[in-house]
């Protein structure tokens, strides 16, 4: 009996140290030309992240950046500004990285399959999105942490 409380005990205690393992990519990041903040969090079990901030050195007449590249013609009119283009992360514990996700790019109107990774610290965030299931055909990006 005592071992199995120590079983159970154990595995709280890692299953506790993976959930926080997973949630050091929350939060606000800086974009790598630090013209947009990006919110992420979890939803679902897996991670999002939305535009909450765009320079307004960026704003056409006064207005966020519209969505112009975007493949669908109905979404060219909305906002850069709240939309999500993050999604699907998921952390795997084992590779210490977040998998399984897909990355919207606005400067293209494309979509890209991504995982997510710390190197050094956990105040810079590597992202890279790729195609085709080919993780070393596609192009990184370096998001810093900052506050709102």
């Amino acid at each position: 009996m005592k071992r199995l409380g120590l079983v159970l005990a154990l595995s709280m205690l890692i299953s506790h140290a993976f959930a926080q393992d997973a949630q050091k990519i929350a939060g606000i990041w800086w974009n790598d030309e630090k013209t947009s903040k990006i919110e992420v969090k979890e939803e679902n079990g897996k991670f999002i992240g939305t535009v909450i901030y765009i320079n307004p050195e960026k704003y056409v007449n006064g207005e966020p950046e519209k969505d112009n590249m975007n493949p669908d013609v109905n979404l060219r009119s909305r906002s850069r500004l709240g939309l999500q283009i993050l999604s699907g992360l998921k952390f795997d514990a084992s590779d210490k990285e977040w998998q399984g996700g897909r990355i919207y790019d606005p400067k293209n109107g494309k979509t890209y399959d991504c995982f997510a990774w710390f190197e050094k610290d956990a105040n810079t965030l590597n992202i890279k999105g790729y195609i085709a299931g080919m993780k070393w055909l596609g192009r990184a990006t370096t998001w810093t942490r900052t506050t709102k």
